[in-house]
């Protein structure tokens, strides 16, 4: 994958993110709170805790760390694949949100 290409999926990752934010506190009790400063994006949950995603534009990864744990991922082509076999972003994502909500949430790609 060549920089612009990383750049691209990278960049439309994390307004995904962004987006799912705001949608689901519009439909939702679930007030989140969605900062991004350039390839980071914060989510900042009711109960203070956050997950934080950030490009690793060097390694051509995205890094996601939320209360259980540091991840690493890279795009296969379709989707964000954990470096460790883990999953999917966000299907990782969903999970760890849920669990920092204490609600489900619904992050999609």
């Amino acid at each position: 994958m060549t920089d612009l290409e990383y750049a691209d999926h990278a960049d439309a990752l994390l307004l995904q993110i962004e987006q799912a934010c705001d949608q689901i506190t519009e439909e939702s009790d679930v007030d989140l709170d969605a900062q991004r400063v350039g390839g980071m994006v914060t989510i900042v949950f009711p109960n203070r805790s956050q997950i934080v995603i950030n490009q690793q534009r060097p390694l051509h990864e995205i890094w996601l760390a939320a209360k259980a744990g540091g991840f690493h991922f890279k795009f296969d082509g379709q989707a964000w694949q954990d470096t460790k076999g883990q999953g999917e972003f966000f299907a990782m994502l969903n999970r760890f949100a849920t669990e920092q909500a204490g609600e489900p949430l619904n992050f999609s790609a």
